[in-house]
């Protein structure tokens, strides 16, 4: 294998990693946070079904967690075996990071450990949810550190180049650098937003299959609640993305819309086909390119015109940022409706129809996650490490690559089709009703 085909499947391997790992990470930073706010929400209002909630979220987490746990691994094996030339280089800069975010996912999981085997044991349930506390802000700040990891990648500062080395390196200020705001916002936002669209499209597909119990109503109407405030906040960091890129990567941000020429009043483009560099069927939002980038209308946004053609991102990101972009304007709008129409109780949102848009929402979540990554990562290329770094000279020469690829594949396969079987069974083998029922017997009380 020539190193050409090595960069080419070292490429594939990572992204198949990454685009795999993100669903478990996603679920891992989100449902944390939907398990504490369905507890506290339990105790409040004094409601069995929120408490129940917290509690069946909490198993399905736990096998969640194992899997993420064994892809993360992954990750950082393929770090090493598959872009030695980058760690040698940027090794020591990144060493923290990877040290906070692998201290913050074991402060989770004790405190996790510790949540799930003390249910029932405090007379005051407060005590035991002030437990997910330290589970929340463990997984959060997991997602921090690592991204912290990439937006270097994105931004590297804190040292000195010499010699090809990186020498008197600083870590806090390679850590704190300009692409760390943004990206580690828009992740962890994202994630809650996800994890809440995920959970409701569990509830309304439950409603739908005929379990019309109130504890499925309630789960929906909080979780779409959650997923609609941090869908608006996404909306909010997006736009600060787009002021970033046009600062600090604007050969990235011209590459996504298509910016071929540097100008004045420049528009957004959407959709779209690209014969050469002539865009057609788009649609174009007059001065918004402008304003997404600088604020004002009639502000110059650097176009693709300005860049060597070695340095310019591949242009289909403009499509995952589509993808990204629409998914997200739609499930905030769908959220929304059913939020109002719940309150003021329009028969529509209650309908097979729309529910089935609710459930079609968890699956077009996570895909929206994974164009996001998709164009974080390939609208860096052809850097590894922008401006000190290629793709093609941080990969391994190994001859094995493709074997890694099959192997890899396998085992990914294996743990997908064993999550769903093992939450299936979990679950149905643990009916809502029956659950309810065993735990109102346990206390004395009548039955819900």
């Amino acid at each position: 294998m020539g190193n050409e085909e090595a960069v080419f499947f070292s490429r594939v391997l990572t992204e198949t990693t990454l685009s795999f790992h993100i669903i478990f990470a996603t679920i891992g930073v989100g449902v944390p946070l939907m398990i504490m706010i369905a507890q506290w929400v339990g105790i409040r209002k004094n409601d069995e079904h929120y408490i129940l909630l917290a509690r069946r979220w909490a198993r399905g987490f736990v096998i969640t967690v194992a899997v993420g746990v064994v892809t993360g691994t992954a990750i950082g094996l393929q770090l090493s075996l598959l872009w030695p030339n980058f760690m040698e280089l940027a090794g020591n800069v990144i060493a923290l990071p990877l040290f906070m975010e692998t201290f913050a996912f074991f402060f989770e999981a004790i405190f996790l450990g510790i949540y799930l085997y003390t249910w029932d044991r405090f007379e005051n349930q407060k005590k035991h949810l002030l437990l997910l506390i330290p589970v929340a802000l463990g997984a959060s700040f997991s997602a921090v550190f690592i991204t912290i990891v990439n937006a270097f990648m994105n931004a590297p500062q804190g040292f000195d180049l010499v010699d090809g080395e990186l020498i008197n390196i600083n870590p806090l200020i390679a850590m704190l650098n300009p692409a760390m705001p943004t990206k580690v916002a828009h992740v962890v936002v994202t994630a809650y937003m996800t994890a809440a669209f995920v959970l409701a499209s569990i509830a309304a597909y439950r409603l739908l299959k005929g379990s019309n119990h109130e504890y499925h109503k309630k789960a929906l109407f909080l979780t779409m609640k959650i997923g609609l405030i941090f869908s608006v906040a996404a909306a909010i960091i997006g736009d600060f993305s787009g002021k970033y890129l046009a600062e600090y990567q604007p050969e990235k941000l011209a590459a996504a819309e298509w910016h071929f020429e540097t100008e004045g009043n420049a528009p957004l483009i959407l959709y779209g086909v690209l014969d050469g560099e002539e865009v057609k069927y788009a649609l174009e939002i007059p001065y918004a390119l402008s304003i997404l980038a600088h604020s004002i209308p009639s502000a110059e946004v650097i176009g693709l015109d300005q860049f060597p053609d070695d340095e310019i991102p591949p242009l289909y990101i403009h499509y995952l940022f589509d993808i990204m972009v629409t998914i997200g304007v739609w499930m905030t709008v769908l959220s929304a409706v059913f939020w109002i129409g719940t309150r003021r109780r329009w028969k529509m949102v209650s309908t097979k129809w729309f529910r089935w848009l609710i459930v079609l929402g968890g699956p077009l979540s996570i895909i929206a996650i994974e164009a996001g990554w998709w164009m974080a990562e390939v609208g860096r290329q052809p850097w590894i490490l922008r401006g000190l770094m290629r793709t093609e000279d941080a990969a391994t020469t190994s001859g094995h690559v493709d074997t890694m690829l099959i192997l890899f594949c396998l085992l990914y396969i294996v743990l997908g089709i064993g999550v769903i079987v093992v939450l299936r069974r979990m679950f149905r083998n643990n009916p809502v009703d029956r659950e309810i029922e065993d735990r109102e017997m346990e206390k004395g009380g009548d039955v819900l």
